[in-house]
């Protein structure tokens, strides 16, 4: 056990930035952040790279679209632009379109706050996934990426994990199982933990770096 959490330590130490993170939003329980998470977990789900997806979070952020009023209020061109701007230019059309839609959705349904899909999903991650896959452009991977990171903020979603964060466990020697993942880590931690885990599942490299940190 002893040995496990400092294996566990170590992948928060050397991988465990979350994509939220790295994309400049500052997560918090609510609207705006957990909105700006959906874009960027939106923006994720496509074939692209995560650096070309989390520039043009930022870029759409920079330009107003930080809440789904701001992005409404972004032009369709605006938008596209924003993501020219993040060198997200095959899909920046749809994607423009996709954005708008979301945001309507996010509007009506939830009355501009996410917060409100946690609480009518009845706190149960597989409603919470199902509902996640109703926005245009998220699909099981995207669902799973944004409970991997909002699991930061709503602590009743912890200990959240999926196939990624599985096998990254593995590639390590920590148990593939979420109860005994989260007896490893503090509970803020669970979600830098996740993260880190998942890209391990990526990168042999990097599980080998955190091996030898943990000694």
């Amino acid at each position: 056990m002893a040995e496990q959490t400092e294996v566990a330590r170590a992948v928060v130490e050397e991988a465990g930035r979350t994509l939220a993170a790295e994309a400049g939003i500052r997560m918090a329980d609510g609207p705006a952040p957990l909105w700006q998470l959906l874009v960027l977990v939106n923006l994720m789900s496509a074939r692209i790279s995560a650096d070309i997806a989390m520039s043009a979070a930022r870029e759409l952020n920079g330009a107003g679209g930080t809440t789904p009023d701001g992005m409404v209020a972004l032009s369709w061109q605006d938008r596209v632009d924003a993501l020219g701007r993040g060198r997200y230019v095959r899909y920046d059309e749809s994607t423009a379109t996709r954005l708008g839609r979301c945001a309507d959705r996010v509007r009506e349904e939830y009355r501009g706050d996410l917060r409100r899909l946690g609480e009518e999903s009845g706190r149960q991650v597989a409603r919470l996934e199902s509902a996640l896959r109703e926005f245009p452009g998220i699909g099981p991977a995207g669902a799973a990426m944004f409970c991997r990171e909002a699991q930061a903020v709503w602590p009743w979603l912890r200990p959240y994990t999926d196939d990624h964060v599985l096998s990254g466990a593995a590639e390590v020697g920590l148990p593939e199982d979420g109860d005994a993942l989260a007896e490893l880590v503090r509970g803020e931690d669970m979600a830098p933990l996740a993260a880190g885990l998942a890209r391990i599942s990526r990168d042999g490299d990097l599980a080998e770096r955190v091996r030898r940190k943990a000694g």
